[in-house]
């Protein structure tokens, strides 16, 4: 207890350093210095009482939940990082101190780390080339790759909208593969459902530059592509990627607007009708998990679930990725329960992660999202394995919280390199069966 207030207090006391009058540290105005003296810290909560405790400080202090995404979903034996703006540090670090719970500090200045990783800020680069595929890339650029690439690689790749965002923004979808017959089997893919994380739509590019520059190099990949069509949409969330870029890079949710609350935006990993607004989802339009006023009321949910409907006999496979945690997630979020096609499922994740691991030595856990992560409702991997697609998976890529929704571009390349191995291993059970009952 006296070793965690001797941290807390000098916590506190950098906390209230202006990081711009530091020497070395640069002076732009990242996001306009919003995060200044920011913290994240990660939590060890080990009793009932402790986790409890999390709950009602929560409920009086203003914080960012990082991992788990909700306080309901703290349970024993998971880490909990939040994000602790500078305007609520004392408070928080006051009521927290008497809780006793075992903690670190990952972040001690949030800016001062941002400032640090310039290669990954809007505000600190040019924009890069679009055939870059070490940097992370904003809305517009991304959206521009997406065209020159279907202009110079039609024989294998189709480009096109299936809806617009809340802001009028269009949905892109790609169809990956050979067109040689009418009727293929297809594997669903999307990236940046939550907008801060930007690894995801990073991978997508990745996939789908890898896919075309292979195809004649690599007999597995071109085997993928002559047999399957991957449908993959780099970035879902549009809007909310795009305020990721310009305003807070912490974003999460949509950008649609709520009429009784001066609130944006809903969880549109929430939104789906699969116990929709049950645990693990928020009715206030102000939480980061809040579920929305109705099932599919995001536009950019709709879309992707009217896809998937009008398709449901083609698509045998649902990838969703996301950040962080390394882990390799798939039905129920919702409940404790064992899928009916587990052992076919748990078999494909098993192998999957095996051959990630192969690449670099990074370990992912594998397994039911309730168990290994924690209880969510209402998500778009639980409504795809409903809806009868037997393959329904849900990445969580690097790190394990080092970094968190901060990976350096560093590790976009081997992040990248890993999933690929990982999501084409994957594939090849595609190609056998595996009904859901």
């Amino acid at each position: 207890m006296e070793a965690n207030a001797r941290i807390l207090a000098a916590a506190l006391i950098f906390s209230s350093v202006n990081v711009l009058s530091l020497p070395g540290v640069a002076q732009a105005l990242l996001y306009n210095n919003r995060y200044d003296g920011d913290q994240v810290i990660r939590l060890f909560p080990k009793t009932k009482e402790e986790a409890e405790a999390l709950k009602n400080i929560n409920e009086q202090v203003m914080v960012d939940l990082w991992q788990p995404s909700s306080i309901p979903s703290i349970k024993l034996g998971v880490v909990v990082d939040i994000h602790v703006p500078r305007s609520s540090s004392q408070q928080f670090f006051r009521l927290f101190l008497q809780t006793g719970i075992e903690f670190k500090i990952l972040v001690s200045d949030l800016q001062g780390l941002m400032e640090k990783q310039s290669g990954s800020s809007p505000r600190l680069r040019r924009s890069s080339p679009l055939y870059s595929y070490e940097v992370y890339h904003s809305l517009e650029e991304i959206q521009s790759w997406m065209h020159q690439m279907n202009q110079t690689h039609s024989h294998l790749l189709y480009l096109f909208p299936i809806g617009k965002s809340y802001e009028g923004r269009p949905l892109f979808v790609f169809q990956l593969g050979k067109r040689s017959r009418r009727f293929k089997r297809a594997v669903w893919i999307d990236c940046g459902i939550h907008a801060r994380e930007w690894i995801g739509p990073a991978f997508c590019q990745w996939f789908v530059k890898e896919a075309v520059q292979t195809y004649h190099s690599d007999p597995a990949m071109r085997r993928l592509l002559n047999q399957l069509h991957f449908y993959i949409m780099p970035v879902f969330n549009v809007d909310g990627y795009h305020y990721s870029w310009t305003t807070d890079r912490f974003w999460r949710k949509t950008r649609s607007n709520s009429t009784h609350f001066n609130c944006h935006g809903v969880d549109a990993n929430r939104n789906w009708k699969v116990k929709w607004s049950s645990k693990g989802a928020s009715l206030h339009p102000c939480s980061d998990t809040y579920c929305g006023p109705v099932p599919e009321s995001e536009p950019e949910v709709k879309a992707v679930a009217s896809f998937l409907r009008k398709h449901k006999k083609q698509i045998k496979a649902y990838i969703s990725f996301h950040a962080y945690s390394q882990m390799l997630l798939y039905p129920y979020s919702y409940k404790d329960a064992i899928i009916p096609n587990f052992k076919c499922v748990e078999s494909a994740a098993y192998n999957a992660v095996n051959a990630l691991y192969s690449a670099y030595g990074i370990k992912y856990k594998h397994g039911p999202a309730s168990s290994t992560l924690y209880v969510t409702s209402g998500s778009s991997m639980d409504w795809a394995y409903k809806h009868g697609i037997p393959y329904a998976f849900a990445f969580e890529l690097r790190d394990t919280g080092y970094y968190g929704f901060l990976l350096p571009e560093s590790l976009i390349k081997p992040t990248c390199t890993e999933t690929t191995i990982a999501v084409k291993n994957i594939t090849n059970h595609i190609l056998k069966k595996c009904p859901l009952k």
